[in-house]
């Protein structure tokens, strides 16, 4: 059945991909964008209409009460509301404009026009809440569950793009960094095409309907020293890998906070170093029973590692841009 669907976050990493699949499965899109999107603000109008070609796509402000009305809902009526919003830095100012307040306003917005579904794209990592903007994303999470729609709330392990990090200073001749020994952690990434099926599917799917969905990749979990392994593997060449201790992340937040007690900016970075640290030394996997458990972690989609590797090193990285989530 197709439905008249409302996207936020349609220009970002994952949002690209959601309103390509909701488009070919036949739904009626609507996306609200910025006249300035994408890392850095790169994408002007006509580009953000390329990138997003078989939706309407409507120009304003998500954290606007007034532009999210009149430019966006218009005050028309949409079955869905699908949202992929994310800060872009993760700083905390940042991340509760965009993770909690700008994804609220959409929420009373789709409220008040009388919407039946709420899919919200949200992340794994907030099972241990230390970030600002796990605490965002957790807080709009509750909203969402208590607003009377239906709702899912899909939380993915590891994107593709955050394992693509080093390829470029691996192909330069540099060595791959790591954590400790590179076993500290695991994950099971998710390729962007098969989160996006993932994400259209909630609107189909009654078992998707008011729960939450953790969702990794297809195969096993994979650490950061078989990441490694696996790049060099493809490159032809043997590894060269550099060990980064965690106690020296720890040193210089340390003295990022320290500045921060005068530089706004110096605070900003000593939050990103948090986030860097917090995915060195934490598994993306589902925690049960006091650990991570990739067993428990459920998989979906065709996509592996090795596969986004071979693309990434054929093709190039254009799309896979950290921009400021860069910690290497």
């Amino acid at each position: 059945m197709s439905l008249r669907v409302f996207v936020v976050g349609g220009t970002g990493y994952i949002g690209q991909h959601v309103v390509r699949e909701l488009v070919d499965r036949g739904h009626e899109v609507v996306c609200l964008a910025r006249p300035r999107a994408g890392v850095d603000g790169r994408m002007d109008e006509y580009a953000v209409r390329a990138a997003l070609g078989g939706a309407e796509v409507r120009f304003g402000d998500v954290t606007d009460d007034g532009s999210l009305r009149d430019d966006g809902f218009r005050g028309e009526g949409f079955d869905a509301v699908v949202s992929c919003l994310a800060s872009r830095s993760g700083a905390p100012a940042d991340a509760w404009a965009i993770e909690h307040e700008a994804n609220e306003r959409v929420l009373a917005a789709a409220l008040e026009v009388g919407s039946e579904r709420f899919v919200l794209l949200s992340a794994i990592c907030v099972q241990k809440p230390v970030l600002a903007f796990q605490q965002a994303k957790l807080a709009f999470e509750r909203s969402l569950q208590d607003s009377g729609l239906t709702w899912s709330i899909v939380r993915p392990t590891a994107f593709f793009k955050s394992l693509a990090g080093q390829v470029e200073r691996v192909k330069a001749g540099k060595s791959f960094l790591l954590f400790g020994d590179g076993e500290l952690t695991a994950c099971k990434p998710i390729g962007e095409g098969d989160l996006a099926r993932f994400l259209a599917e909630c609107l189909e799917d009654p078992a998707k309907e008011n729960v939450i969905l953790p969702v990794g990749g297809p195969g096993p979990a994979i650490t950061p020293r078989e990441q490694a392994e696996l790049l060099f593997e493809l490159l032809g060449e043997k590894p060269r890998i550099k060990r980064v201790p965690v106690a020296l992340m720890s040193t210089i937040i340390g003295l990022l906070s320290c500045g921060g007690l005068f530089s706004s900016g110096l605070r900003a970075k000593a939050e990103l170093a948090r986030i860097g640290r917090f995915y060195g030394t934490e598994s993306m996997l589902l925690w049960k029973d006091g650990r991570y458990d990739a067993e428990a972690t459920p998989s979906f989609g065709t996509e592996t590692l090795r596969d986004f590797y071979v693309r990434i090193l054929r093709e190039g990285l254009a799309g896979q841009e950290l921009g400021d989530h860069a910690v290497f």
